[in-house]
């Protein structure tokens, strides 16, 4: 029966890095071979891809969609970049802290196919219109030619934007020295790289970013989803204890991120401090501010719909926090315990979404015997909601809990287990470095939402086999799935950002090569520093203990079968 289960995983697995079908309709399959194959009846298989841990997701996703229906993103991320200023490095930490704010709560594709139209647009206002790198390189060759036959120089594009001033007739010729040609072609190389730095801190940002909350990005959920079915009395992780974890973490890496993303793009000049600006980039910079100004302007004055709908996301957030901290009781404590989950939180705050009014309400209404009867619309549309929720994203979620009830059922999972025993001799701090790497790796080629359905069953036992918290190696295995930073194909963000056309793949390999490292690392310190207090890293609990009791008991009766068969 195992090697059954091991055959659809692997065919899974297969499809799933391969896409030869849609991620979702691969998904679907254990609904059809689980049963066909004797592994899990179809009354056990189904139930999985509506678990609480898929509504908890689902709510975030209808949140989400309100907030983008009524532009409170838009409105944040720009009063975000008005409060950070407009030089390049603190516009980049603008940029880096809104993606990963909006990631937090949003979709990693949503945060940052919303945030690069704004960037452009702060981009353009610095250096003009910019082409690819090939239109770049034929009109530097255009120019140059130009300056050879007439021993003139001709402004490019670009440029000529940003000299521009009321008059844009520039046939006039002019001689210019040499060491202007060479100033001209040095600042033409920063505004390259300022915006490479520009394009490629957002999607970075958002995959940093959601690894902050739990309904942030679909591997936090697959992690909870997964401690359920192997471990269903282990309770420590919930939104609110995953928050105090991740969000520091998050923090530090995205502060260190920019650092390094402006040292390498010139947002930061480490040699030259105290140089003078030109007066080109003062003017830019001028012109930056007012558009992020102008785009501010034109979404006008706050409306109710805007301002409920934050009420409504903050309730939504410090509820979730709320509900079990951990470190005090939480709400969740007035009610039976193992009743309210987070799913119930999420879901009775977005339901209020579907009948609380986008305009404020008149009161006189009700005393007013002419007023007109109209029907008042809500914040979200259940038409909105249909249109906007990925709802593939859901059934990912379900295929990858089937997958793991398979595994668990059918008795793989300890088999898997049995493999591990080279491994057993392996420092568990060394083997949280090792497992981050290897799955950071693979998710450069593979979607991080399979490549977490893929390993979690390993890491559980081979947590089992070290004797030490599964947590310890389950978590560092889901937040290493989204530091995917070295390839386009890597994430959907990446891959948005790389069809502007202006990075090209070398410059996410150095940029993300690092990253990578540096991502690693910091997952490393916080496993083993304020992890350990949160999460009770330090001693083997009880509840693991009882998995692997039964684990021992299914793995005698495993060989006994294999036994009696030959």
């Amino acid at each position: 029966q195992e090697g059954r289960c091991l055959y659809v995983i692997l065919l899974m697995a297969l499809y799933w890095c391969t896409e030869a079908l849609p991620l979702a309709v691969t998904a679907l399959l254990p609904i059809v071979l689980f049963p066909f194959l004797g592994i899990l009846p179809s009354n056990k298989v189904c139930p999985q891809y509506f678990l609480d841990t898929n509504f908890l997701f689902l709510s975030g996703l209808i949140m989400a969609s309100a907030i983008e229906e009524w532009n409170l993103h838009r409105r944040i991320a720009l009063r975000v970049l008005m409060l950070v200023g407009v030089q390049p490095a603190r516009l980049i930490l603008g940029m880096m802290l809104t993606t990963s704010f909006l990631s937090m709560w949003l979709s990693n594709t949503a945060s940052t196919a919303m945030m690069l139209p704004i960037a452009n647009a702060i981009l353009k206002s610095l250096f003009g219109e910019k082409d690819t790198s090939k239109d770049m390189n034929r009109e530097n060759e255009e120019n140059q030619a130009s300056l050879q036959q007439n021993k003139l120089y001709t402004v490019p594009t670009e440029m000529q934007f940003l000299a521009s001033t009321e008059d844009k007739d520039l046939t006039e010729e002019k001689e210019v020295a040499s060491d202007a040609v060479s100033d001209l072609k040095k600042e033409e190389e920063y505004k390259t790289n300022i915006w490479k730095g520009f394009l490629i801190s957002i999607p970075y940002a958002a995959s940093i970013g959601g690894t902050a909350t739990l309904t942030g990005t679909a591997p936090n959920l697959i992690l909870l989803g997964q401690l359920k079915s192997y471990f269903p009395e282990c309770d420590v992780v919930n939104f609110g204890s995953w928050f105090m974890f991740a969000f520091p973490l998050m923090l530090i890496f995205l502060l260190l991120g920019w650092l390094w993303i402006s040292i390498l793009y010139g947002g930061i000049n480490l040699r030259g401090w105290r140089t003078k600006k030109s007066n080109i980039r003062v003017d830019a910079e001028a012109r930056a501010r007012e558009v992020i100004k102008e785009d501010y302007q034109k979404l006008g004055p706050t409306k109710f719909a805007e301002q409920a709908i934050f009420f409504l996301f903050c309730m939504f957030a410090i509820m979730l926090f709320s509900r079990d901290p951990k470190f005090i009781p939480g709400w969740a404590s007035f009610f039976a315990p193992g009743f309210i989950s987070d799913a119930v939180t999420g879901i009775a705050i977005v339901i209020v979404l579907f009948f609380f009014p986008s305009q404020k309400p008149s009161f006189k209404w009700w005393f007013d015997l002419k007023a007109p009867n109209t029907e008042t619309q809500p914040l979200l549309t259940w038409r909105k909601a249909q249109e906007t929720v990925p709802w593939n994203i859901i059934l990912l979620l379900g295929g990858g809990f089937a997958m793991a009830k398979g595994c668990e059922e059918s008795g793989l999972s300890v088999w898997i287990g049995g493999r591990l025993h080279p491994l057993e001799g392996v420092p568990p701090p060394v083997a949280v470095i090792l497992i981050t790497i290897v799955i950071a790796l693979f998710t450069e080629f593979a979607s991080n939402t399979a490549t977490i359905i893929i390993f979690l069953p390993v890491l559980a036992e081979l947590a089992i086999r070290l004797k030490v918290n599964p947590l310890y190696l389950m978590i560092p295995g889901t937040i290493g799935c989204s530091y995917a930073f070295m390839l386009p194909v890597s994430t959907p963000p990446n891959s948005i950002a790389f069809s502007s056309g202006h990075l090209m793949v070398k410059d996410m390999a150095r940029t993300g090569l690092l990253m990578n490292l540096m991502g690693v690392l910091l997952l490393s310190l916080a496993m083993n520093t304020w992890a350990k207090s949160i999460f009770q890293l330090g001693t083997f609990p009880a509840w693991a203990n009882i998995h692997a009791e039964n684990a021992t008991s299914l793995l005698t009766a495993v060989e006994n079968v294999t036994l009696s068969a030959l």
